[in-house]
């Protein structure tokens, strides 16, 4: 009975005869090793040797590398190798076998074919950019590789791969993509006060730091706000940088720079007077003005300066009723006390009866609000001498001032006539016949009124409805 022989090799990738090392002949085998190729010939004898089935010998035995060979021999498993054994060649798991499957020992002494196991291979698996793999065997069966990205990169699709009996790796071949934004680290919020009678303080800074976490390439920083060193007003203000790489992430910072102005209580202008200040008027360093109304003195310190204890300097000044004094030597000594401060409408009349006259003071009494507000003052020259008077609102004016009045004003006591004097002592107007105080106030709105007046006529317009 025929029974199964299993026999395995562990040196070669071919069928070896066994124990040849160097060429020669083997009596009857018909085999001659070659060495370079490690390869089994079969090789043509001149003479059919008589069969014997009972050699247990009668080819040489079958050892291959990395597989085995299941023989099945007629004369039981003593017989090897015997005439008419046949053998099933297989390989081990991770080879492939390459030749016949099936052989079998020939009268002639020979295998019916050759074969060999050669170890199965994946191809190498190609690097991944900003990435690498790592293999447990190499590119042999079973060997899993494992992929990993870059510091900065997240991987996308397998994360291993593992190479399978057909040769080739399982899954695909994965990608590593930068999706971590940048780090960037704005400069700490900052506080500032302003400068000396200004609004504003000037603020610098260093400009962020930037870093990518993946190639370290930062294609642009954008800056949302005013630059470095720019004069920034009282306030809040948010400074915002944003970084993007070269996947198009972005990241961003901000910071705040704050200016605080240091500010002393806000005055109050003076009863009949107002204030000129600069800058914004109570900030650290401005300085008031304190100015009166025409009629009006000032009695007191002119300015006061708001100081970094955000006090005000001095004591506030008032403003009292100009005092006119009519005991001097000389028109030029009276209208001296005008100047700047009151305009002048010097009124003469043949005498208190001239209907023109009466009819002039009639309307201007009407309008003394009006008057006041545009700071006019008004002289009267009537009559004639020895009886001629001259008045201030109720102050008598000497004759030796009447007559230098008319002279240095062309002023004549024949008829009725008029002269309007600005505050600079300057003739601006002449009237023969009577005008209405509208025609008068239009004239100094439209003519002499400083800017200062001009402000103050929009605040008071109304004042005197």
């Amino acid at each position: 009975m025929a029974s199964q022989l299993t026999q395995r090799g562990a040196l070669s990738l071919l069928f070896f005869l066994t124990p040849a090392v160097t060429p020669t002949w083997y009596a009857g085998s018909g085999y001659y090793p070659d060495e370079s190729y490690n390869e089994v010939y079969a090789e043509e004898v001149p003479r059919v040797p008589a069969l014997d089935y009972r050699v247990p010998r009668w080819c040489y035995t079958l050892n291959i590398q990395d597989g085995e060979a299941t023989c099945y021999s007629p004369r039981g498993g003593n017989y090897h190798s015997s005439l008419g054994t046949r053998c099933e060649l297989s390989c081990d798991r991770g080879f492939r076998l390459i030749g016949r499957r099936s052989v079998q020992c020939l009268p002639s002494r020979r295998w019916s074919g050759t074969a060999y196991c050669r170890q199965m291979r994946c191809h190498a698996l190609p690097f991944i950019t900003s990435g690498t793999y790592t293999c447990t065997n190499g590119v042999l069966l079973d060997s899993r590789c494992d992929y990993s990205c870059s510091s900065g990169y997240h991987l996308e699709g397998d994360r291993s791969r593992i190479c399978m009996e057909d040769g080739r790796w399982s899954g695909g071949e994965p990608v590593c993509v930068d999706i971590d934004p940048p780090k960037i680290r704005c400069p700490h919020s900052r506080e500032k006060m302003a400068e000396p009678e200004k609004l504003t303080a000037r603020v610098y800074w260093d400009p962020p730091l930037v870093k990518d976490s993946a190639d370290g390439t930062i294609t642009r920083v954008t800056l949302r706000g005013p630059e470095p060193g720019s004069q920034f007003p009282e306030g809040e203000h948010v400074i915002r940088y944003t970084a993007y790489d070269r996947a198009y992430n972005r990241a961003s910072c901000k910071f705040i720079v704050k200016v605080q102005v240091r500010r002393c209580p806000t005055l109050k202008p003076p009863q009949h007077g107002y204030l000129t200040c600069t800058s914004a008027g109570d900030n650290y360093g401005a300085t008031c003005e304190y100015h009166c109304d025409g009629g009006y003195d000032r009695q007191g310190t002119p300015s006061r300066v708001c100081q970094s204890s955000r006090q005000w300097s001095g004591s506030p000044p008032i403003c009292t009723p100009m005092k006119i004094n009519v005991n001097v030597n000389s028109a030029a000594g009276l209208l001296d006390q005008f100047y700047e401060k009151q305009r002048l409408l010097i009124i003469s009349a043949p005498d208190p009866s001239n209907r023109y006259y009466k009819m002039q003071i009639s309307m201007l009494q009407q309008s003394t609000c009006g008057l006041d507000l545009r700071h006019v003052t008004i002289i009267e020259l009537v009559g004639q001498p020895p009886q001629e008077v001259g008045r201030i609102r109720e102050q008598q004016l000497s004759a030796n001032i009447i007559e230098e009045l008319r002279q240095f004003q062309r002023l004549t006591r024949s008829y009725f006539n008029m002269v309007l004097i600005d505050k600079q002592g300057i003739d601006r107007d002449r009237y023969m016949e009577p005008v209405t105080p509208e025609e008068i106030f239009t004239f100094i709105d439209d003519y002499l009124l400083s800017n200062q007046e001009l402000t103050q006529r929009r605040e008071q317009r109304d004042i005197c409805e």
